[in-house]
């Protein structure tokens, strides 16, 4: 569904010389049923050859011009889509630690109504969660029709950090658990079958990987440890998960090539240079919504008849 939404139903220009944007989305779409190596993926890929012309303070700000009107273009999106409340659109990001998701967020949908979005970010599950299945509380948070629902991490986490430290999974029967042969192929089957219910209620899921270099994520963690005012966004948690970076890079890989399909693709981001990242994601999700073909609500002639006379009152007064 959504790779004829992206690449048949909807093509732009660029506002910037180079490709379309449906060509260099495609170059970091998982095809699905397809092997993932992360490696071949560049974390810090810009656009085009004008950029990489660029120093980088010169990139930034043309990206960032280009950002704002990309955020112009997803609130009239928005608007539309909340006017048709024809369907929902859940947005999901997963990263590593530092990867830029809650400045993705923060950049991206600034423009939008905030009556029309929604952000649910989930932490370690509570014991009310641990006691029902691993897609429970979830359900509750999915975005109703007309609404954009933005899940920083998700239920991805529980075929991701769960397999990293297995003592935070979930108690379950010991013949279902994690050991029991074929489990996590089941648990990515389960995560399928929930985004293609969704789909085919009339939810478009948007998946990001934002993907940064070990090697950006360590001056992410120094530059917030040389500067006071971001002292607080330091965790010792961030430097202790670093040292689990390949088992994390192998654990994404998996899940990236076992839950990537046509009806929700994953996009591996390249999330070395932020205002990179910020753009591509605002475009996409643009472009998802645009390529719905939606439109405004009709408005019957009784309708327009008792708005006309609505509108005489109001001038006669």
């Amino acid at each position: 569904m959504l790779f004829y939404i992206f690449f048949n139903k909807w093509v732009i220009d660029m506002e910037i010389k180079g490709p379309k944007v449906k060509d260099y989305i495609k170059k970091f779409i998982v095809e699905p049923q397809k092997k993932v190596q992360l490696k071949k993926f560049d974390s810090g890929w810009v656009q085009n050859e004008t950029l990489k012309a660029l120093s980088e303070d010169a990139a930034k700000d043309l990206l960032e011009k280009k950002l704002a009107r990309d955020r112009a273009s997803l609130a009239d999106a928005q608007e539309l889509l909340a006017a048709a409340h024809e369907y929902g659109v859940l947005i999901v990001l997963q990263g590593m630690d530092t990867a830029g998701k809650d400045g993705t967020i923060r950049h991206v949908m600034s423009g939008v109504n905030p009556q029309g979005c929604e952000v649910h970010g989930f932490k370690v599950p509570s014991a009310e969660e641990h006691a029902h299945d691993f897609l429970w509380r979830y359900y509750d948070v999915l975005p109703e029709r007309g609404m954009i629902g933005i899940f920083n991490r998700s239920y991805y986490e529980d075929v991701l950090v769960v397999r990293v430290h297995p003592e935070r999974m979930e108690a379950l029967p010991k013949k279902l658990g994690p050991d029991a042969k074929g489990f996590w192929e089941g648990r990515y089957k389960d995560i399928n079958a929930f985004e293609k219910h969704l789909v085919k209620n009339g939810t478009v899921i948007l998946k990001f990987f934002l993907h940064i270099s070990k090697d950006e994520q360590k001056n992410r963690l120094l530059d917030r440890l040389q500067n006071k005012d971001k002292y607080w966004k330091f965790s010792t948690a961030d430097l202790a998960e670093r040292q689990y970076w390949d088992q994390y890079t192998k654990t994404y890989e998996e899940m990236l090539s076992a839950t990537s399909t046509e009806y929700a693709p994953w996009f591996v981001v390249p999330a070395d240079y932020k205002w990179m990242a910020r753009t591509f994601v605002a475009e996409v999700v643009t472009s998802a919504i645009v390529g719905l073909n939606l439109s405004y609500p009709k408005v019957s002639d009784e309708q327009i008849k008792q708005l006309m006379v609505a509108k005489k009152k109001l001038e006669s007064e």
